[in-house]
């Protein structure tokens, strides 16, 4: 069926519209990070940087390192620029542009997110690297789409009553990593956990300026939530929404977190700088091993 033009937005070009790419633009292997700033700290270290480009706050660049080709890509803050930065991807390499109709081929991109994260637990600390194991959706964006098998029932049904999750708020989801690439960047140097993803900075991760929010408590009760072996782990707002739509479209998806600040231990790193710059060239050097 073909896909009308209000739905796959081109631009003159020939370029999805936001992300301002072309097929030919990406690699298989794409590195998200929510900072534009980020992408020349990571891309510095290529071999050769081929193609480069922006559009709002999305700049991507591909190049090699070590002979590997890779993107990386910047999909600024947030669940909302997520949705559109997996499915502007996914068409890329999925959909036909001439004939806007789905391949009947589909081609599974590995997608990993360089972020920084504050921890829940007093256990992780300041400095260190973090794997979301899975991503706790607490912001209701992937609600929109039809979920079917989506998520892990148990964990969420033990979440919901351990903190008396309000039914005013979207119902949570847990979904899970790729396994495939855990097993790449995992190492006596990582930590690992669940990675809670919210719609926002402040009362949605139970910061209050001059705002009251709805469960002061909740933190606490993230904090103290285990399941068999999982745990909260840490919170930012991004990580689920790219398992999600990941799972849905059938990608890789992988999160990786340089933990600048410890919520248990009111702490925070010294030198995010170099913590962040460390978690860049160990990504690296893990996807050419």
């Amino acid at each position: 069926m073909r896909i009308n033009e209000s739905e796959l937005i081109l631009n003159p070009d020939g370029s999805i519209y936001h992300l301002n790419l072309k097929p030919e633009n990406i690699s298989d292997t794409l590195l998200f990070v929510g900072d534009q700033d980020r992408v020349e700290k990571i891309t510095k270290h290529f071999d050769t940087i081929e193609f480069s480009t922006q559009k709002r706050e999305f700049i991507t660049q591909t190049g090699t390192y070590k002979g590997k080709r890779i993107s990386v890509l910047s999909t600024g803050i947030g669940p909302d620029n997520i949705d559109i930065v997996i499915n502007e991807l996914d068409a890329l390499v999925n959909i036909d542009f001439k004939t806007r109709t789905i391949k009947d081929t589909l081609k599974s991109l590995d997608i990993i997110r360089i972020g920084t994260s504050g921890s829940l637990q007093s256990d992780i600390p300041v400095d260190s690297f973090l794997i979301g194991t899975h991503g706790l959706d607490l912001n209701g964006m992937l609600h929109f789409y039809q979920l079917g098998s989506l998520g892990n029932p148990d964990i969420e049904h033990a979440f919901i009553k351990h903190t008396q999750w309000s039914s005013n708020k979207a119902k949570p989801i847990v979904i899970n990593n790729s396994k495939k690439l855990e097993r790449v960047f995992e190492s006596a140097l990582t930590y690992k956990g669940i990675t809670g993803t919210t719609g926002g900075f402040y009362g949605p991760q139970g910061r209050v300026l001059r705002l009251a929010i709805q469960d002061s408590e909740l933190n606490n009760k993230m904090n103290n939530f285990i399941y068999n072996e999982h745990r909260i782990s840490n919170l930012e707002m991004e990580t689920a929404t790219i398992y999600g739509l990941s799972k849905l479209l059938g990608h890789n998806a992988l999160s990786l977190n340089a933990i600048i600040a410890n919520r248990a231990n009111g702490t925070f790193s010294q030198n995010p700088t170099k913590t962040v710059e460390s978690l860049i060239l160990y990504t690296l050097d893990k996807l050419v091993e």
